[in-house]
Parts: C-alpha cells; structure tokens; sequence
C-alpha cells in the first residue's frame, strides 16, 4: 500500500501563483524607487502650483455674465 501522496499541482496554478508574486515584487520596487526618486530631490509631485506676481486672481461675475 502506498503512502497518503499530495497530489501535484496543476501547471496553470503554479503559473497563476508565482505572476501573483512577481507582480507584487514588481509593486514593492517600483514604489521602493520612486520614493528614493522622491526624496532625492527633496520634494513632491507634482510641485505646487507658482503664484504669478503683481496681478488679481480672474473672479466670476455671476452666472451667465461672461462680461462681453
């Protein structure tokens, strides 16, 4: 009599599998180097928007006046 053998796993599952592990790896590194990139260059993206000397912000007169 034979002892009790696990059967082996079907090819389809093992490829399921190890994509699942290479694609989390995939997602740990890229993260892992866009931080560095980030911390390299002391900042954040997108950097914050400039404000543009000397002029008033455009404000909205109402709706439907387009002031024409």
């Amino acid at each position: 009599m034979k002892p009790n053998i696990k059967p082996l796993p079907r090819l389809a599952d093992i490829e399921r599998e190890v994509l699942a592990e290479a694609r989390e790896w995939g997602r740990q590194r890229l993260e892992e180097r866009l931080r560095a990139i980030t911390e390299e260059h002391a900042g954040t993206f997108p950097p914050p928007a400039k404000k543009k000397a000397g002029g008033k912000a455009a404000q909205r007169t109402g709706r439907g006046k387009t002031g024409c």
